[in-house]
């Protein structure tokens, strides 16, 4: 049997805790606060990382560097029949991909990076798609390739109840900022592949809800379709700094679809900065089989 480790970054939701018992590997992502750096899950929290935000401090992230990527590359690699399967957040939303890739060239073949386009609660079921594979034989190559193939089949919906941090981080104009705050629009997004796009405008968390609620059914009955009557589709909801609003949502999806909500967790940090605490996300996302 093949000898698969599996690698990837904070911005999937696995703390460092949940990856030793996983046993599979988390690099933590760098950020930049008032000049200084951190690293999330190791000398920054979830509730330090959204105090921070609430004193305005100016916040920016960064991607892995090389020699935190190679040198615990090395470190797995000292088995000799090691592989590795290294899934990190989307190449549209990062360029740490596309560095990962770069260094895997100089591995002759040994590290795999897979640029299946995902964040958060989707890329976290990359990782344990990633495990349930390697569990029944197939190798890094093999795990690398089917995660590619699959890479499309999930769609992330984001509610923000503040634009002022997609106006502080450039994403919005000044002035759109401030239409949207005197009319008291809630954008929701949308990630389905690279980027994280602008889907509907709306007046109130309620109809933000109603609108991620009835994106998440119609893919479920055209996109996925196949795939839900195969069993095949799962739930996700994350949040920022939002909790008791993500179970509360949890509960009612679980009752309007019938399928599992596998994951409740916070939103990766990297897109949290853009988006700010309150946020409300959810998913629904193919369990490869």
């Amino acid at each position: 049997m093949a000898n698969v480790k599996i690698v990837t970054d904070s911005n999937s939701g696995i703390t460092q805790t949940e990856a030793k018992e996983l046993g599979i590997s988390v690099i933590p992502m760098p950020f930049l606060i008032d000049g200084k750096e951190y690293f999330e899950d190791i000398n920054l929290t979830q509730e330090e990382f959204y105090r921070h935000l609430a004193a305005d401090a100016s916040v920016s992230t960064s991607q892995p560097s090389v020699a935190a990527v190679t040198e615990l590359w090395d470190s797995l690699l000292q088995e000799e029949d090691a592989e590795i399967v290294h899934i990190p957040m989307s190449s549209g939303l990062s360029e740490s991909c596309h560095t990962a890739q770069r260094l895997a060239e100089d591995y002759g073949g040994r590290v795999h990076v897979v640029d299946n386009q995902r964040i958060s609660v989707t890329q976290k079921q990359s990782v344990f798609d990633a495990m349930a594979l390697a569990k029944v034989g197939n190798s890094a190559a093999e795990i690398a390739r089917i995660l590619t193939e699959t890479k499309f089949d999930s769609s992330i919906y984001i509610t923000l109840t503040t634009l002022k941090y997609l106006k502080k981080g450039g994403r919005l104009t000044p002035a759109a900022a401030l239409i949207g705050t005197l009319f008291k629009i809630k954008p929701v997004l949308q990630i389905q592949g690279e980027k994280l796009d602008a889907f509907r405008k709306v007046q109130t968390m309620r109809q933000a809800k109603t609108v991620m609620i009835e994106a998440i059914r119609s893919d479920l009955a055209t996109r996925f379709k196949a795939y839900r009557e195969a069993g095949e589709m799962v739930l996700q909801v994350a949040h920022t700094d939002n909790y008791e609003e993500a179970l509360n949502f949890k509960s009612e999806l679980e009752a309007l679809f019938g399928l599992p909500v596998v994951f409740v967790d916070p939103l990766s940090l990297s897109v949290s900065c853009h988006i700010g605490p309150g946020a409300l996300a959810c998913t629904c996302c193919r369990v490869i089989k």
